[in-house]
């Protein structure tokens, strides 16, 4: 594995630690528990991490030294690809993989290059396409100018495209990218930690609507804040951004806050910052309805993380989401940014004790039938196989999963 900013062992929710990071973990843990040998390349952040380390789940992790031992936003790292290149080179000369799979297009560029010189096939999965990012973004889109150029070549240089939705598909059509060297793998959830069962907190109001994610605009939050006045009795829970004591210096957090208050809603607003992943199933479960309402989003693991806990979703019906939250069966799809919509569905769904109930238990037979870790390791081996004969599972364990 190749994830060139989003370490897995990194704490999630910290600046660019997200839903790759997590990806990357669950799914190096499930490979090694099919009999696969992992190690997972990321680039060294702080100057305190070991060159490599095994994870708690028997993968390894090794701190790749490339540019300053520190944070650095990820749409600033291209210039210390070479370096992160020229590491992974000599490390894999002498032992090569079976299969590199990359993570995001810097380490797709990185893993290409490498590849093509060692004669190792590279599976890529783009976790975001910069056409997106640049057509939803404008001018406010950080990537660099080469982002979109890169990611065209990639899809052409790579045995293997591993698409987690079927929007992704399209778009990839649109760059270009073969539909017969892509194969349609969506990311996964534990259910065994995101489950019905469990603690459940109280809530302060009789109905609860809790969004999760990083507090940057494009997650919908302040679209959920607009609502709250049409939606009486009702409370909003966001949980993401920076641990609570930063709060404060939070611009996104601010933002929201002040238009909780020119709405004349800042007792329903509660902005919990930082959530750790243990504490994240009890306040899903204490949801009457998770609303997931991005403006674009490459695939979205909130969704199916309410789901598994049999919470029903209210969701924008954008990238992934439109595969994972079947609408009318475990959820309701809404426009993204449309907000006459979302308070709709949202009263709707909040006056309706009966149809929740239905789309949660809808919901979690969803998740635990299609988008469990095991289920999206074996589906990524299957992936591998296409590129890489020798990438294979045992024999019953696929014939389990079929």
């Amino acid at each position: 594995m190749v994830s060139e900013h989003a370490n897995p062992l990194a704490v999630l929710g910290a600046v660019d630690a997200g839903g790759q990071n997590l990806h990357v973990a669950e799914l190096s843990a499930a490979l090694v528990r099919l009999g696969h040998e992992v190690t997972v390349y990321t680039r060294r952040d702080h100057r305190d991490l070991p060159e490599c380390v095994v994870a708690p789940n028997g993968y390894r992790v090794v701190h790749v030294p490339a540019g300053p031992a520190e944070h650095i936003p990820k749409d600033d790292l291209l210039p210390h690809m070479d370096a992160f290149a020229r590491y992974l080179r000599e490390r894999l000369r002498d032992d090569r993989p079976d299969v590199l799979h990359t993570h995001f297009w810097m380490s797709g560029l990185v893993g290409c290059r490498v590849g093509r010189e060692l004669d190792v096939p590279v599976a890529h999965t783009y976790h975001a396409l910069g056409t997106v990012k640049r057509r939803h973004q404008c001018d406010a889109d950080t990537s660099p100018a080469e982002r979109v150029a890169v990611e065209s070549a990639i899809g052409q240089a790579a045995a293997r495209v591993i698409a987690t939705c079927s929007d992704e598909v399209f778009e990839l059509a649109r760059m270009d990218v073969p539909r017969e060297k892509i194969s349609v793998v969506p990311c996964g959830v534990d259910t065994d930690q995101f489950s019905v069962d469990g603690p459940v907190p109280a809530k302060k109001l009789p109905r609860r609507i809790v969004s999760v994610g990083r507090l940057v605009p494009r997650k919908g939050f302040a679209d959920l804040v607009a609502a709250l006045p049409a939606l009486s009795g009702t409370e909003l829970v966001i949980a993401g951004g920076p641990a609570q004591g930063q709060l404060s210096d939070d611009p996104e957090a601010a933002r929201l806050r002040a238009l909780a208050a020119e709405l004349g809603v800042a007792d329903r607003l509660s902005l919990l910052g930082q959530v750790s992943r243990d504490d994240m199933p009890a306040l899903l479960r204490s949801a009457d309805v998770v609303a997931c309402v991005p403006w674009y989003e490459p695939f979205g693991i909130v969704p199916l993380e309410a789901m598994a806990c049999g919470a029903p979703v209210v969701a924008a019906a954008v990238g992934g989401l439109t595969d994972t939250v079947v609408d009318g069966v475990t959820g309701v799809h809404v426009p993204a940014r449309d907000r006459s919509a979302l308070v709709a569905a949202l009263r709707g769904l909040l006056a309706d004790a009966s149809r929740r109930a239905e789309f949660g238990a809808a919901g979690r037979d969803r998740v635990c039938s299609r988008y469990t870790w095991s289920r999206v390791a074996v589906d990524t081996v299957r992936a591998y196989q296409k590129v890489c004969p020798v990438a294979s599972a045992p024999a019953d364990y696929l014939m389990g999963e079929s």
